[in-house]
This record gives structure tokens, C-alpha cells and sequence, in this order.
């Protein structure tokens, strides 16, 4: 659903279930979308959505009870035909992962320096004068200051910024063609976020990269993406260029999830009084629950009976501009903000 003629990244049709007790739970329902080179898609959503688990399963680092279905090309390269030594050369090297939370993500025991040189040891074969040479070079490309000291650190003597940084230098180590960010921003103040959003802007300019940013921020949405993919209960409900997407929306929870975006100055009502921001009521639903018909209509002010009987397909709105809604040209009502 891209408008990239040569996607380096193509997924279709991508579902991840989980079993337990005997139960196959599906957490993502039929995703597609395509990257191309020197492109950012983001892909947002509540926390449940299916967010991280689509790009854990395009890396297969999923637990052996899951099970992953659907097509996954790199380049025109079926990663679902490799083999796990095939697949270990791949993750890494042609596509990384940034993890979500760097201190559950970086070994505590080794420095943090070792464990970049490590990959660049695994799938470049370089010696380990070599991989802390690079090592280094990455440090200091992420704007880590000192890096021949801080090469020889362990992740607990560092900050949080610096942390996050380690990861980002981590996953470039062997510049790969794709890079999934699972929120590389999260739980860091917004003087680094921002440093952080524009060292992966300078790095992808400078080497092509293509990037899957994962985040529930529509600000580091409005600043990074090319092109966006709203997801809901394991599904995709909207795919558009950020431009249009922001500016007509076409599904009632991409417009409730711009609605809860404070502005400045939109505390007040037009006479003045105080008034809260716009809110989905509801939450999520489980894996174990999901509803008939369209999974976003129990929490819907647009939704009829056809909505609660009947899925609705995915269909290009607009040029670009995909959704899945039976009202989308309503979307717009979809909004209420509270007195």
C-alpha cells in the first residue's frame, strides 16, 4: 500500500497468534505495508494495538508459541523462507531493531562497547581491534561524548539519553538497510527526544536507511514520518502521507487519537470556560474478545448495526489514502471535546 515503486521492505498479509491454553490468540490480523529506501513509516496505536509484536515478527525474536503467517520481503529476499542461521545473518545486519527499553535490552555484565563490537564480530567477521575501533566510530556518531571512554562503560554507569543512543549506535553498527524503532523515545525528556528524532533523521540521510518508528506520539509523528499506518486491535484501520493524514483523517480513531493531542491555547471553550481534551471512551479489547464487525465500533459515536455486523475492507478513500471504515466521510463527527 505504498506508493514507493520498489519497497525495500514489503509485508503482506502478516498474522502473529500466540497459544495459550490451547487457544490461538491473534495479536496482529492481516498487515501490510511497504518501506521504501530513505522513507519513514510510522505506525501508531494504543498500547495492545499490535504495535511492537508486527515488528518482533518480522525479526522472528518471537517466543515458540507464536505463530507467524503472511509474506515478508527484504529487497525481494522471502525472509520467511530462511533458515534461523540464514535469518541470524539478516537481523542485524540488513534490518536492526531498536529495543523499546535500553536497560532490559543491553547485557548489564559487559561494557557497552564489547556488545557493539559483537555484532560488528558476527556478521562482518572483523577482528576485536576492529569491532572497538567501530565501536568507538558509532559512539561518537551518535554524539556520545568521549566515546573511547565511554566504550569501556557498562549501560548502568550511563543515562538514560546515553542509553538510548548505545541502542541507536548498536543497531546502525553494520548500516543496515532497514531499521525498526520500537519507541526509541520513550521515557526521555523532550530535549533528548529531540536530539534523539534528529540524529535519526542525519543518520538516515546519510545512509539511505529505511525506518519502521513505532510510537503512540503523534508529535514525533507530525516530525518524522513519510508515511503513516494507524493500527487498532491487531488490525490496520488507515494508512496515508502524514500530511493528509493529519489534515483528513478518515477513520473515527485516527480522529480521536488527534483529538487527545493538547494545543496551546485550546484549554479554554470559545466563551472561555475550562474544557477537557476529546477522549475515546473504553479501552482496547482483549485478544480473548474480540467484536463482530469493525473492532473499533463499541468505542465508535459513528457506529450503526451494520458497523457491529459487518467488517469493513480496506479501501483507497483517496489516492494514497486508505481506510477502514463504513462512515469515513463522516470521520470528521467522530470527535468530542468535554466541557
Amino acid at each position: 500500500m505504498s506508493t514507493a515503486s520498489t519497497p525495500l521492505l514489503s509485508v503482506r498479509a502478516l498474522e502473529t497468534r500466540f497459544v495459550d491454553d490451547g487457544v490461538a490468540l491473534t495479536a496482529v490480523d492481516g498487515l501490510s505495508f511497504d518501506v521504501g529506501r530513505g522513507e519513514t513509516l510510522c505506525i501508531v496505536g494504543e498500547s495492545g494495538c499490535g504495535k511492537s509484536v508486527s515488528a518482533l515478527s518480522i525479526m522472528r525474536l518471537l517466543p515458540p508459541t507464536s505463530r507467524v503467517t503472511g509474506r515478508i520481503q527484504l529487497d525481494g529476499k522471502d525472509l520467511g523462507a530462511l533458515s534461523e542461521p540464514e535469518m541470524r545473518r539478516v537481523r542485524g545486519n540488513a534490518v536492526s531493531m531498536i529495543f523499546q527499553e535500553p536497560m532490559t535490552s543491553l547485557n548489564p555484565v559487559v561494557t557497552v562497547g564489547y556488545q557493539i563490537a559483537e555484532a560488528v564480530r558476527q556478521h562482518e567477521g572483523k577482528s576485536w581491534a576492529e569491532g572497538y575501533a567501530r565501536a568507538t566510530e558509532m559512539l561518537r556518531l551518535v554524539r556520545i561524548p568521549e566515546p573511547e571512554r565511554r566504550v569501556k562503560e557498562y549501560p548502568h554507569q550511563l543515562s538514560g539519553g546515553m542509553r538510548q543512543r548505545v541502542m541507536i549506535a548498536m543497531a546502525l553498527a553494520c548500516r543496515p538497510r532497514v531499521l525498526l524503532a520500537d519507541e526509541p523515545t520513550t521515557a526521555l525528556d523532550v530535549t533528548i527526544q529531540a536530539q534523539i528524532l534528529e540524529l535519526m533523521r542525519d543518520l538516515q540521510a546519510e545512509t539511505g536507511t529505511a525506518i519502521v518508528l513505532i510510537t503512540h506520539d503523534l508529535g514525533v509523528v507530525a516530525e518524522m514520518a513519510h508515511r503513516v499506518v494507524v493500527m487498532y486491535a491487531g488490525r490496520k484501520v488507515e494508512e496515508a502521507p502524514v500530511g493528509d493524514l493529519f489534515e483528513r483523517p478518515c477513520h473515527p480513531y485516527t480522529v480521536g487519537l488527534m483529538g487527545s493531542i493538547p494545543e496551546l491555547g485550546s484549554s479554554l471553550s470559545a466563551e472561555g470556560t475550562p474544557r477537557r481534551l476529546a477522549e475515546i471512551p473504553g479501552i482496547v479489547p482483549s485478544l480473548r474478545a474480540m467484536p463482530a464487525g469493525c473492532r473499533f465500533a463499541p468505542r465508535c459515536p459513528l457506529a450503526d448495526e451494520r458497523c457491529h455486523a459487518q467488517s469493513p475492507p480496506l479501501t483507497e478513500n483517496r489516492p494514497g489514502h486508505w481506510s477502514a471504515c463504513w462512515h469515513w466521510e463522516r470521520a470528521g463527527e467522530a470527535i468530542h471535546v468535554h466541557a
